[in-house]
């Protein structure tokens, strides 16, 4: 097979193209660029959009972008790849992204392939807020993508979980009985404040206004597959990388990493939902790699033979089921071999479905005892803090309650067959192991590397965080020997034991008479 036909090799069909990526700066657009520059060497150039922020302008933040360990690899086997990434200002939230008018026409002109990456994951976002940056962005950048005269592929990310509605998840477009035009046009003309109070009658069956704002930009991407030769690729809950650039590398606190922290900080005891379901995870270097097949599969076919959007769920429940449980045992099983530094109690969380439990143990839990340490804080005159972040745990917590207690069934047999479709000259480089790696050796390499990369943890400090630990597990235990021992105490004072043994003993009289 010839190594510079796009029709066998993925570099060689992205050789000589311009790119243009929203949500560059997110978690997977980090690692999608990282990816294009370092596998296909031969590409023209990267346009990624870049809000200007607190006071920094596009330059700036794609300089600070730039220089984060993500791009280490990068940095040291060709450091010039860094001068094809062209920022462009803009935002998202804006019409027409506030793209400025020759930026935009350059854009038409040279881009060949588009990755409308961007999206506010916030659940709680306003419903105005939502359509704006998930909705109308996609419509606007589906504006331009119409226009561009060497487009051969656009690719929307969306999410799994846009079809929350269903059980069973195709990867095909779903009909919507919303209409998105209509939906962006009351976003943009009636008020956030009177929009608040029909939110919940306009989601519908839909648990929060990003996974219904995510639905309607997939309606967006459908309408104009006409005229755009389209893919909408669906992960799932995106984690931790598998091996590229940097194995376990993440950039946030969102899914199970998040959750395994808070549980290893001692400061996440309880979680309402059900552990025995199955947590949909993929890492974020697999599903680059299986967008950017997508993408090269897509582009060889030209929009006048093909008007059909190309669907795929990224999932993969089917090959690597792993329950909540499960997640948290290895979680606390890695904590006890690399424990955190400076946690506040004896690590470990566990699940209910009771709401009653939950809102017992959250009081008992939560916070009480982040009352008490605040109060020790505030003595020594620093400023309080827990009762702080227990409230955005439980706010978080409740956010994620619905997909936490529900199970979907997302089909990927297209997301599968990627992976044979790779050009056996770019299995190295574009190749996964989406059914073989070991996933404790995995969440092993999360955890390590969240030490590193999330919470600025030198591993040289092991030895320490381990005595803490042990310090952590001691005091526990001792807190539990004294709360029972008040317990009985309380029980033997207030008649309740003296009550039980004799109802007991009456019990046991009546059993022995008859």
């Amino acid at each position: 097979m010839n190594k510079v036909d796009p029709l066998y090799s993925i570099p060689a069909f992205y050789a000589g193209k311009s790119v243009f990526i929203t949500g560059a700066s997110g978690f997977m657009g980090k690692i999608l660029m990282e990816k294009l520059l370092r596998s296909c060497p031969d590409i023209r150039e990267i346009f990624i959009l870049v809000r200007g922020k607190r006071g920094a302008g596009v330059d700036d933040r794609l300089r600070k972008m730039l220089a984060l360990p993500v791009f280490d690899r990068l940095r040291k086997e060709c450091p010039s790849a860094f001068d094809k990434v062209i920022p462009i200002a803009g935002n998202t939230a804006e019409e027409g992204l506030a793209i400025p008018d020759v930026e935009r026409r350059v854009l038409i002109e040279r881009v060949s392939v588009i990755f409308h990456v961007a999206a506010s994951v916030r659940f709680d976002d306003s419903l105005k807020d939502a359509i704006f940056l998930n909705t109308r962005s996609t419509r606007d950048i589906c504006i331009i993508a119409a226009q561009m005269k060497n487009l051969k592929v656009f690719v929307h990310v969306s999410t799994t979980y846009c079809q929350a509605d269903k059980p069973d998840v195709e990867e095909r477009v779903y009909s919507f009985d919303v209409d998105w035009k209509k939906a962006i046009t009351i976003a943009e003309k009636v008020d956030a404040e009177l929009l608040k109070p029909l939110t919940a009658k306009y989601l519908d069956n839909f648990p929060n206004t990003y996974t219904f704002t995510k639905r309607l930009a997939e309606q967006i991407v459908s309408d104009y597959s006409h005229v755009i030769p389209c893919v909408i690729f669906r992960p799932s809950i995106v984690i931790s990388s598998l091996s590229e650039p940097i194995a376990g590398w993440i950039d946030n606190f969102n899914g199970p990493v998040g959750m395994m922290i808070g549980g290893g900080k001692g400061i996440l005891r309880i979680l309402f939902g059900d552990e025995r379901l199955n947590a949909d995870f993929i890492p974020v270097d697999i599903a680059i790699k299986a967008m950017l097949t997508a993408s090269w599969k897509r582009g060889l076919i030209p929009i006048t033979a093909d008007k059909s959007v190309h669907v795929y769920n990224c999932a993969s429940a089917d090959v690597k089921s792993v329950s909540f449980e499960e997640l948290n045992n290895m979680g606390m099983r890695v904590i006890h071999e690399y424990p955190l530094e400076g946690n506040i109690w004896r690590p470990g969380a566990f699940h209910t479905k009771s709401k009653t439990v939950y809102y017992i143990l959250v009081l008992l839990l939560h916070l009480l005892p982040g009352m008490v340490v605040d109060a020790i804080i505030k003595s020594t005159g620093r400023k309080p803090m827990l009762v702080n972040l227990h409230r955005k745990i439980y706010s978080a917590n409740s956010a994620l309650a619905y997909f936490l207690m529900n199970q979907w069934n997302f089909q990927n047999a297209k997301m599968r067959s990627l992976l044979s479709d790779v050009p056996p000259a770019d299995v190295d480089d574009f190749g996964y192991e989406y059914a073989s790696f070991d996933v404790n050796l995995y969440f092993k390499q999360c955890l390590i590397a969240a030490k590193q990369y999330l919470l600025k943890e030198d591993l040289a400090n092991l030895p320490a965080a381990r005595l803490h630990y042990e310090r952590m597990v001691w005091i526990d235990k001792i807190f539990k020997t004294f709360f029972a021992a008040f317990i009985i105490w309380m029980s033997f004072h207030s008649g309740l034991i003296n009550w039980t043994l004799s109802t007991l003993d009456s019990f046991g009289t009546i059993l022995t008479s008859t």
